[in-house]
């Protein structure tokens, strides 16, 4: 499953970065996240709570933050497994721009590019569902993002003190 969006964020680029690095900002961010740990330089781990068509599983995982440019861009190499259910992986390419002629305030434009593959239980599914999940959750952690980054409640978690600068 491939996916590519673009989000304008009401932000400057440095603001964004920095959220992107945040794992507090992450986890609030990531849907049916429980628990995120770890930095990155050394990467982040998780558990997540998710149910895929009839499938419920607690995925346990690592996200690597390669081919980093500091504000510019970065890709994103992830794995989780979810026991009996299967398992996720994938990469993420973030890349950054930001557009200084808005007369209200700076924006950013965040362009994702993902790609996603499963295994186990969860690839006996069928693809259609599988990517349709894909793209609900890339497109959820993506207006969360947003909605975190510009001080915007979310709607699923409670904020819990990140907002825009």
């Amino acid at each position: 499953m491939e996916l590519t969006e673009n989000k304008i964020i009401k932000s400057k680029k440095n603001i964004v970065w920095s959220a992107l690095m945040s794992p507090e900002v992450l986890s609030q961010c990531i849907p049916g996240c429980q628990q995120m740990t770890g930095n990155p330089q050394d990467g982040f781990e998780a558990t997540v709570v998710q149910k895929v068509g009839p499938v419920k599983a607690t995925f346990k995982g690592k996200v690597l933050l390669l081919d980093v440019l500091s504000e510019e861009s970065l890709r994103l190499s992830g794995e989780g497994k979810g026991g009996a259910a299967g398992f996720a992986k994938g990469e993420a390419t973030v890349i950054l721009s930001e557009d200084n002629t808005s007369e209200d305030n700076t924006t950013t434009t965040l362009s994702y590019s993902v790609n996603a593959k499963v295994g186990g239980k969860l690839a006996q599914l069928g693809s259609r569902i599988i990517d349709g999940f894909a793209k609900k959750m890339a497109d959820q952690f993506f207006e969360n993002f947003k909605a975190t980054v510009e001080g915007k409640a979310l709607p699923e978690k409670e904020k819990k003190g990140w907002f825009n600068k």
